[in-house]
């Protein structure tokens, strides 16, 4: 997959630019709040119509605009298409693939790939949950249009649940609707442990044979999907799930009400990340961590690769200035066959060690 050029207009912190990008390594320099790391969310955002670093749309308009528009010209399985995605204060964002409108982002799905590693995923291991979800989440999909339906249904109605439970003392006629609700959200939870389930045995498989390599074969990485107890196997059929998930929620329910809060269901999923058969997130030091969260990050790109037979583009955000010298030319040395967009406050002769094309942003503006 590559991505020829990027058309931004009204996006952030960007009046109007037109890109034209390398096939191989390109570097982006630039000051802090420049608007390095907004190119990147543009370039991640034709990916899915979802951006990394928030939920809103009405985040990516620029400040006084009305509208943003992006657009990637790429080429993807095995042929030239464009993807046009149209922000509008108060509108529904407009999709456009090869000029055609169309209904949701799921459109997208598998069409541009792209894996994000950032300064806050040398984090990934000693975070909460939320980030190992976020990390599913963004991965599955966009190689999974269904998972992307479920996902957003399941947070629809997640949000409607627990108004419900808030304002039930108020107004207790809302109750009457509580089951009908637990209904649905067991229903689009177990879509998303199932997808969940598959994608986390694969990034195990994957992320242990990119750490030992990281670690000089010194220490074993593994990663265990984590949901509700009821769920005796997540990789089992989603009807079997539903019924195992009902189970969780009857059993909660009356703590739910007390709480005000749904304790049950896919939004407490988390990954157990174990070194040496023992606990990252306690007993990991610095450096292991950082391997840890290295080595999941690659293994997403392979599971990409394998799921689509085309490498997905690497979005390296100023996370090279992180890493140590060895760590830094472990990664060099793995992003080789795609496309990569490394983003730095200075060269520091990353575009001799890789051979790439050095573009400079300054005030939202690119040379």
């Amino acid at each position: 997959m590559i991505l020829h050029s990027l058309s931004i207009e009204g996006f952030r912190n960007y009046e109007q630019e037109n890109i034209t990008f390398g096939p191989n390594t390109n570097i982006i320099i630039g000051e802090n709040g420049q608007g390095k790391t907004n190119l990147l969310e543009a370039i991640y955002y034709l990916t899915g119509a979802r951006s990394f670093r928030t939920r809103f749309d009405r985040e990516l308009i620029g400040f006084n605009k009305e509208f943003s528009h992006i657009q990637g010209n790429i080429f993807s399985e095995e042929r030239e298409q464009t993807i046009a995605i149209r922000l509008k204060r108060g509108r529904k964002k407009e999709i456009l693939l090869n000029g055609v409108k169309e209904g949701n982002s799921a459109a997208l799905s598998g069409k541009l790939l792209a894996t994000l590693f950032s300064p806050e995923d040398l984090s990934l291991v000693r975070d909460g949950a939320s980030s190992r979800r976020r990390l599913m989440d963004l991965a599955i999909s966009q190689i999974r249009p269904k998972y992307a339906l479920w996902l957003s249904e399941f947070n629809r109605l997640y949000l409607h649940k627990t108004r419900i439970l808030k304002d039930r003392r108020d107004k207790p006629a809302l109750l009457d609707m509580l089951d009908d609700f637990n209904i649905h959200l067991a229903k689009a939870g177990a879509q998303l442990i199932y997808y969940r389930a598959a994608f986390v045995k694969k990034l195990n498989e994957a992320a242990s044979v990119v750490h030992r390599d990281c670690s000089g074969e010194r220490e074993t990485l593994s990663l265990i999907y984590e949901t509700v107890k009821t769920v005796s196997d997540p990789s089992a059929k989603p009807a079997e799930i539903f019924i195992q998930l009902m189970e969780h929620q009857n059993r909660l329910r009356q703590a739910e009400l007390d709480a005000e809060l749904c304790l049950s269901g896919a939004h407490k999923d988390d990954i157990s990340i174990t070194i040496g058969d023992q606990p990252a997130r306690a007993f990991a030091s610095q450096g292991q961590v950082r391997t840890a969260a290295l080595a999941i990050k690659l293994a997403e790109r392979d599971i990409l690769f394998q799921d689509r037979g085309e490498y997905p583009l690497l979005l390296l955000d100023d996370v090279l200035s992180e890493l140590d010298a060895t760590r830094q030319n472990f990664v060099l040395n793995r992003i080789q066959g795609g496309q990569v967009f490394i983003t730095c406050c200075e060269d520091n002769k990353i575009a001799q060690r890789t051979g790439g094309r050095i573009f400079t942003v300054a005030k939202g503006e690119v040379v």
